[in-house]
């Protein structure tokens, strides 16, 4: 089994890919789009790996911490969850910001996730309470850091009067590591740049 990589990035790929070289043997390794842009084709690269074998394929998921790894075997050992929802969900949102949602049953922001509708997220709410290392808050009496930043940042956007739809769209194009305002401010911009 392939736990990490040390190379050199070869080529990157529009497929979410890169191409690392290692005593020089190339390993193609799946990433988030987030990781990707850290990937500068000839630099140096270290990544913690997952090596998914199945019956038909042997898939490696690469990851630049530790812990973006383990938060990637947690959602690939829940029901429903395979490699491909498991990152689309790492790449809509950190380890960190996953623990908040779950933490304080934010369905909304997992549905921001491609492929995850409203039940589905309910759904994943109830499995990953138990997997995840969630922190020992009281949710009805948490402030915003605890009711996810993401809740906060919707709710504004609402009362600014733009539609769900249009709210889903720009979460997706910004970070999920910013703090409220300045998620609040990356979010204006693109819904400025696409009602332009």
């Amino acid at each position: 089994m392939i736990g990490s990589l040390r190379g050199t990035v070869l080529e990157r790929s529009t497929d979410g890919s890169a191409l690392i070289e290692t005593s020089g043997v190339g390993y193609v390794v799946h990433v988030t789009p987030r990781t990707l842009a850290e990937l500068e084709p000839t630099s140096p690269a270290f990544l913690y790996v997952h090596h998914h074998i199945r019956e038909d394929a042997q898939t490696l998921y690469g990851f630049l911490s530790r812990d973006e790894k383990s938060t990637f075997q947690t959602l690939i050992a829940t029901h429903g969850v395979g490699p491909a929802l498991a990152m689309a969900i790492l790449a809509t949102h950190s380890p960190a910001t996953l623990v908040d949602i779950v933490a304080s049953s934010d369905h909304a922001a997992l549905t921001l996730v491609p492929g995850v509708g409203k039940k589905t997220a309910e759904r994943l709410l109830i499995e990953l309470k138990s997997r995840l290392s969630l922190p020992l808050i009281d949710v009805a009496t948490s402030t915003s850091n605890g009711s996810s930043v993401m809740s906060d940042v919707r709710e504004a956007l609402i009362g600014l009067g733009y539609s769900e739809s249009e709210i889903r769209d720009a979460l997706r194009s910004v970070s999920g590591d910013l703090d409220a305002a300045s998620m609040l401010r990356e979010s204006l911009r693109v819904l400025g740049v696409r009602r332009a």
